[in-house]
């Protein structure tokens, strides 16, 4: 089993998942008392807010760097950066070690693939949904993409990072996202994507007439399936 390096902490409620996500796959894979050889960074999500609100990607890719190097030296074969939006500067992570890189969206545009589904509603952050690092990616590979409206835009981005992030799960916000998630469906969206690794701590398969596609879900499975390929 190869060793898998988490850079997390953005935020902590959705690393807690991603742990425990990995260490039930391998436990299903592996059974008996298996569980993941992990590595895990946990930065201080409030030390990385302020840059993104800024807009200062640089100076956030470059923490995330140092972290990922820290991973590769302490020994870790492959590097998770568990939350959607930190994707951005993937590309200076990757640029800054010498070990693979498993991209969130890469995971989660097979997985819908091959579940047969062309077009799909991204919900995440606003920088997720309105940048071009996530949702062109996703184009790049065969997916169609559509997404809220601006007013809804802000409202996922304002519940994502004042309640969710802060482990406050409130049943109005689930009754907006229940809205945002059916108007998606009404325009043709045959799934939705859940591009933030908080999302589904408030929303399940039951709100949504469509399937949904956890991404923390499909990118913590991918790991386990790249650590485990040699096995």
């Amino acid at each position: 089993m190869k060793t898998i390096g988490l850079i997390g902490g953005m935020s902590w409620e959705s690393t807690l998942l991603y742990y425990r996500l990995i260490n039930q796959a391998v436990k299903h894979r592996l059974g008996g008392l298996h569980s993941a050889r992990l590595l895990l960074h946990s930065v201080d999500f409030a030390d990385i807010e302020p840059l993104q609100r800024a807009g200062d990607w640089d100076a956030a890719g470059a923490q995330l760097s140092m972290a990922a190097q820290g991973l590769e030296r302490a020994g870790a074969d492959v590097l998770l950066i568990c939350a959607n939006t930190m994707h951005k500067v993937a590309p200076a992570i990757e640029a800054a070690v010498t070990i693979p890189l498993l991209h969130v969206v890469d995971a989660t545009a097979h997985v819908v693939r091959q579940a047969g589904f062309g077009k799909v509603g991204l919900l995440g952050t606003r920088f997720t949904m309105e940048q071009g690092f996530y949702v062109e990616r996703l184009q790049q590979q065969g997916l169609d993409v559509l997404l809220p409206d601006a007013d809804d835009r802000a409202m996922i981005h304002r519940v994502i990072y004042e309640e969710l992030c802060q482990g406050r799960l409130l049943d109005s916000s689930r009754d907006d996202y229940r809205r945002v998630m059916a108007a998606l469906v009404d325009r043709g969206a045959q799934a939705i994507v859940l591009g933030c690794t908080e999302i589904p701590l408030l929303v399940e398969d039951r709100d949504a007439a469509v399937p949904l596609f956890d991404t923390t879900r499909v990118h913590a499975e991918a790991a386990v399936a790249w650590a485990l390929a040699a096995e």
